[in-house]
C-alpha cells in the first residue's frame, strides 16, 4: 500500500524532534520567542495534522500560532509569616491545559472567529507553542459548506469559552465514558472535592 503524503509530512515533523533535528528546531524557537503571543499564519506548521482536526485550504480559514508561558503560573510571594503551605503561591495546578488556554487567548485576538480546533507545536524551557485554528462562520464559502457551516449555529457561538473545544471537553472529563467515570462529569476539578457543602447538612 502506498504511503500519502500526510505520511511523510507527520514522519519529517518527528524528526525535527530528534537529535538530527536539533539545529531545525533551534532555529524555529529562536523566531517563534522573538513574535508576538498570537501571531497569524499564511499555512499551518504541521499541515497534516491540521487538516486531521479539520483545517481546509479555503476561505474564511484563519491559522494562528499562541505561545504561552510554561509552568504553574505561580504568584508572587508575600513579605508575612506564614508557612508556603497557606500562602497560595506553591503547587498552584492550573485547572486549565495550556492548550485551551492557547486557544482562548486566540478567541480574544479574533472576536469575530470562532476556535474549531488547535494542536501542539513546540515547547523550550519557558513557552510552549500551540497552532489555533479558527473559522469565520459568516465567510460565504464557509456557509455553503455543510461540513463546516454547523459553527454559524448560534449554539456554538463562544464554543471555546464553554469548553466546546477538543481541549476543552479533555479538561471537562468527557473523554472517558462508562462506569467509573462518574466522578469525571461535568469537570474533574469540580468532583475532585468529596462531598458537597450543600449535602454535609443534616436535614432532620
Amino acid at each position: 500500500m502506498s504511503t500519502s503524503a500526510y505520511r511523510y509530512m507527520a514522519r519529517s515533523f518527528r524528526q525535527t524532534l530528534g537529535d538530527e533535528g536539533a539545529a531545525l528546531r533551534h532555529e524555529r524557537l529562536l523566531t517563534w520567542r522573538r513574535e508576538h503571543s498570537v501571531t497569524r499564519l499564511e499555512r499551518p506548521t504541521r499541515l497534516d495534522r491540521a487538516r486531521a482536526v479539520g483545517y481546509r485550504a479555503k476561505g474564511g480559514f484563519v491559522v494562528v500560532r499562541v505561545k504561552v508561558r510554561r509552568g504553574g503560573q505561580g504568584k508572587r510571594a508575600i513579605i508575612a509569616g506564614r508557612r508556603p503551605k497557606h500562602k497560595g503561591i506553591l503547587k498552584m495546578t492550573l485547572s486549565k491545559s495550556l492548550r485551551r488556554i492557547a486557544e482562548e487567548r486566540a478567541q480574544k485576538h479574533y472576536p469575530n472567529l470562532e476556535v474549531l480546533n488547535s494542536y501542539w507545536l513546540g515547547e523550550d524551557g519557558k513557552q510552549k507553542f500551540f497552532e489555533v485554528i479558527l473559522v469565520d462562520p459568516d465567510h460565504p464559502e464557509i456557509r455553503s459548506d455543510p461540513s463546516i457551516a454547523w459553527i454559524g449555529a448560534p449554539a456554538h457561538r463562544g464554543r471555546v469559552f464553554r469548553g466546546l473545544t477538543s481541549a476543552g471537553r479533555e479538561g471537562r472529563g468527557l473523554r472517558w465514558s462508562g462506569k467509573g467515570t462518574e466522578r469525571f462529569r461535568p469537570s474533574r476539578a469540580r468532583n475532585r472535592r468529596s462531598t458537597r457543602r450543600t449535602q454535609s447538612k443534616v436535614i432532620p
